[in-house]
């Protein structure tokens, strides 16, 4: 992992971009960490990390998680049994 300051990055983005292809860069600015530049394969991986960073998904994976703590999810069997997912 590289690390280089917005100014550094900002003058050489080009060469910061092609660097992140062996690794991520962590961008700084008055010596804190306040971005990633990381390379990208193809768009699955564009919308894997978007919704990552989605705070609308976050949310409801938060009262997901919460409901199925609170015993009113339903269980991993049956969920595989009604599921379309299972009838592949």
């Amino acid at each position: 992992m590289k690390i280089a300051s917005v100014t550094e990055v900002g003058s050489q983005f080009n060469a910061f971009v092609e660097a992140s292809e062996t690794g991520p860069i962590v961008v700084t600015r008055d010596g804190r960490p306040v971005a990633v530049l990381v390379a990208i394969d193809d768009e699955d991986e564009i919308e894997r990390l978007l919704m990552a960073y989605s705070p609308r998904l976050q949310a409801i994976l938060d009262k997901s998680r919460k409901s199925i703590r609170e015993g009113r999810g339903i269980p991993h069997d049956e969920f595989w049994k009604t599921s379309c997912l299972g009838r592949v």
